[in-house]
């Protein structure tokens, strides 16, 4: 039977408790097997947590900015830069390139004489809502993130879904070769029709004029603005989080707002004559379809979980969680060695405790048998 001063159960006990915390996670800067605070030199696995605290810390402040990341996030996607460039060209080219003359007959001028007015919308405006409005709005959030990624993601896929969608527009403009609404006064702007022998319009209008009066479907000024303001549309919706599924419809409203704005402009392009609603429609679906398309290349989707910033940012830190695993292993390697040496210790000096008492018994026992023997 064991008597009060025997110490061994209290190291049964701490020895149990010392697996349970091994399982259970240690505290940094205290010692899973002695409770005692030690030094980080001892164990290097602490300073490995803590860079890698750092470090991630660093990441998720946003330490990535345009001065130290963003050449060379930019050197990155170099080949896409050129490619918009391309895209540019090739608009251009489109642009120059004479549409297909539809047939139109003295008959089908019924719907064709609607008045010539001017742009309520004019062309000038278009860079400014569609390119330098929605490049405002990256800006602000990336002052508050510092987050080059998602800057610049952000600003090549509004350029991608810009120019692609002008690309298409410009091609299926010429492809076509609808007549406007407004057609016979850019065509006979003196009121005076004049028809072939087989009874196609023969123009004395400006050339010019009469050009783009054979570029109505679908409409440009809506194509434009839904691939920009609803790129927009998406990016905000993945910014404030408005598919968290907690119901709050006043991001709803933030979200619908630049559509609402796009479909304004392509109502005015019905109202000014410039164009029939079918071109509207078209123009609206097609500049909706590119701006996800191009979103959806860089960002995922706005309801889902991370769908608050880029692909590459989350790359960039599977990558940097990545490089500090390998020196954890190596450093816990270091500290498992360290805390057996701690262990091994402990057990001699547990050992020795126990040899002591047990020679001190046995002399008491030695002294008692001599006593009773000289009595």
């Amino acid at each position: 039977m064991a008597s009060w001063w025997d110490l061994r159960p209290f190291f049964r006990f701490q020895s149990i408790r010392t697996r349970v915390q091994d399982l259970t996670g240690r505290r940094p800067g205290i010692s899973a097997v002695t409770g005692a605070h030690f030094s980080s030199i001892n164990f290097p696995l602490i300073d490995s947590k803590n860079e890698e605290e750092l470090r991630t810390r660093e990441v998720q402040l946003g330490s990535h900015t345009m001065s130290s990341h963003g050449y060379a996030v930019a050197k990155t996607h170099k080949h896409d830069w050129l490619i918009l460039l391309l895209l540019v060209l090739i608009v251009i080219i489109l642009y120059i390139i004479h549409p297909f003359h539809r047939f139109v007959g003295k008959d089908m001028m019924t719907d064709l004489r609607y008045p010539l007015k001017s742009n309520t919308v004019p062309v000038w405006a278009i860079p400014i809502y569609a390119v330098l409005l929605p490049i405002v709005i990256f800006l602000v959030v990336y002052i508050r993130r510092r987050d080059v990624y998602d800057l610049h993601h952000a600003v090549l896929g509004l350029f991608f879904s810009i120019l692609v969608t002008a690309v298409f527009t410009e091609a299926i403009k010429n492809a076509v070769g609808r007549p406007r609404p407004d057609f016979f006064w850019r065509c006979f702007p003196d009121g005076k029709d004049v028809y072939d022998k087989w009874g196609d319009v023969i123009c004395h209008g400006d050339e010019k004029v009469v050009k783009e009066g054979y570029k109505s479907f679908p409409s440009g000024h809506t194509s434009w603005s839904f691939s920009s303001l609803g790129f927009l549309s998406l990016y905000l919706s993945g910014k404030i989080q408005a598919f968290d599924r907690r119901g709050h419809v006043a991001k709803l409203c933030i979200v619908f707002l630049p559509l609402l704005f796009a479909s304004l402009v392509g109502i005015s392009r019905i109202d000014d004559y410039w164009h029939h609603w079918q071109d509207v429609f078209a123009g609206g679906l097609l500049g909706l379809t590119v701006a996800t398309f191009c979103y959806l290349q860089f960002f995922p989707p706005p309801y889902h979980s991370e769908g608050w910033g880029p692909y590459a940012y989350f790359r960039m830190l599977e990558e940097s969680r990545s490089m500090t695993q390998v020196p954890n292993v190596q450093n816990s390697g270091q500290a498992q060695l360290s805390e057996a040496q701690v262990e091994s210790q402990e057990g001699q000096g547990f050992h020795g405790c126990m040899g002591r008492l047990s020679l001190a018994r046995d002399h008491n026992a030695t002294l008692n048998d001599i006593e009773s023997g000289r009595t």
